[in-house]
């Protein structure tokens, strides 16, 4: 291994430590409570040191968001690609890609959903923005486009596809956060996973409902 290569290892390796520090702290204290002398702390690290890494605190949560994105992105190609399934299935696959990732980092997940309550975008890059922005997009088109086929095929009503997308989008992110906030009130009752079920089920039956009113 040549030195630019060991260097680069290095680099990432220290990358990783910070971002594993920084996800427990912003866990425990939320983003608002959380600071960088806090991450410092835990890696044992100066402050200068992880300023040479991320630029602010707002770029290093950023960062966390993206590999949490890049893990959805990833759940939803995979069943974009899948040629063994229809486009009802596909539907399907997506909520459940969507659960996948909840269960990956479900704490993480929630935080990407409040990033414009805690306003954390002012303080990161144009380009780490345009990153997020670009992962975002490419997840929701392929959406988009199953439900375009499913139009094309006559299962769907078309039309309205990315209103459509938007909702399949909001749906999970919405019954996230509600049922989060009712665990806040019954930590013992646990009703996400059933809900969601039961959402994309009647989802899936109003679009094929709006082309066959006879269903």
């Amino acid at each position: 291994m040549g030195v630019k290569e060991r260097k680069q290892r290095e680099k990432q390796a220290r990358t990783d430590q910070i971002q594993a520090a920084a996800k427990e702290i912003f866990l425990q204290k939320g983003y608002a409570a959380t600071t960088m002398e806090d991450i410092a702390s835990r890696v044992e690290l100066s402050v200068a040191t992880i300023y040479s890494y991320f630029k602010n605190k707002g770029e290093l949560y950023a960062s966390l968001n993206l590999i949490t994105l890049k893990f959805l992105e990833e759940q939803i190609e995979m069943v974009y690609r899948d040629e063994t399934l229809g486009v009802e299935g596909k539907i399907i696959g997506f909520k459940d890609a969507m659960y996948k990732t909840f269960l990956y980092e479900p704490l993480i997940l929630k935080n990407i959903l409040h990033l414009q309550v805690v306003n954390a975008f002012a303080e990161i890059s144009d380009d780490l923005i345009e990153k997020i922005n670009d992962m975002t997009r490419r997840t929701l088109r392929m959406m988009a486009a199953v439900l375009q086929q499913g139009a094309s095929q006559g299962i769907f009503c078309g039309g309205h596809v990315m209103a459509d997308t938007d909702i399949l989008w909001s749906t999970f992110t919405g019954l996230l956060l509600w049922e989060e906030s009712k665990k806040r009130i019954n930590p013992a009752r646990d009703y996400f996973k059933t809900t969601l079920d039961r959402a994309f089920d009647l989802l899936l039956l109003g679009l094929q409902k709006k082309c066959n009113p006879e269903k």
